[in-house]
């Protein structure tokens, strides 16, 4: 049997873009599902509508992009990557579709093929299937499961975002060793330009998950005018 086309929102108000990138995904086995509003998106949603990923523009007819997003996260909490492509580029817009929830923040113009391979790298993540040998690391009450992309406390799964994931995966893994922004944006971002207060933006997302309080942070530490550190005594 064949395997399963990823299924693909692409919300996008401008038809000539929407059909671009349709294109695009389409020519990589991927099935994109075009939406010109965000009311139609939820619409097909409640109907029991399934996807592995959305693509969502901010500028939208009727619901703003960011209005629908915030809905998208209380229905789908993480586990959907969401992927920003706007021709807004301010910071402050940048910083707020991380917050609400956005994996990435693509701004137009873009290059298609470029972003069909952002979509693909997201879907490897979410995909990724466990191995019989699960690589862990423990800290404090929590279990970063390595092969899985998975972050449990207790047994329950913590929901994270695929950037979230990679950044505390990163800070773990260089436990105790004082990380500038510049270099966590250039190693876990892996672009040459870019907006480095997105690591700030998530590391304040991780301190509301892992802290029990996030003004008085145990496990990402900040030291001030040098950047983040990984309090290693709580890796066991």
């Amino acid at each position: 049997m064949d395997e399963k086309m990823p299924e693909v929102f692409v919300i996008e108000d401008e038809e000539s873009i929407s059909k671009l990138v349709c294109m695009y995904l389409e020519k990589s086995q991927i099935k994109p599902y075009p939406f010109y509003n965000a009311e139609d998106a939820l619409k097909a949603l409640s109907t029991g509508q399934k996807l592995d990923l959305l693509i969502l523009d901010l500028n939208l007819p009727g619901m703003s992009g960011f209005d629908f997003l915030k809905e998208f996260r209380e229905m789908f909490k993480a586990e959907i990557p969401v992927m920003i492509v706007s021709a807004r580029d301010a910071d402050e817009d940048i910083i707020n579709g991380l917050q609400y929830g956005a994996d990435e923040f693509v701004t137009k113009p873009f290059s298609p093929s470029v972003l069909v391979a952002r979509v693909q790298a997201n879907l490897r993540r979410k995909n990724l299937s466990k191995t019989t040998s699960e690589d862990v690391i423990e800290f404090g009450d929590y279990t970063l499961l390595l092969n899985s992309c998975v972050l449990k406390k207790d047994g329950k799964k913590i929901p994270l975002s695929t950037k979230e994931y990679d950044v505390l995966e990163y800070l773990i893994k260089n436990a105790g060793t004082v990380l500038s922004p510049e270099k966590i944006f250039n190693d876990v971002w892996k672009v040459q330009y870019g907006d480095i207060t997105a690591v700030a933006v998530y590391v304040q997302r991780l301190r509301k998950k892992l802290e029990a309080d996030p003004s008085n942070a145990q496990y990402i530490k900040t030291e001030f005018g040098k950047g983040y550190i990984f309090n290693k005594d709580f890796i066991k």
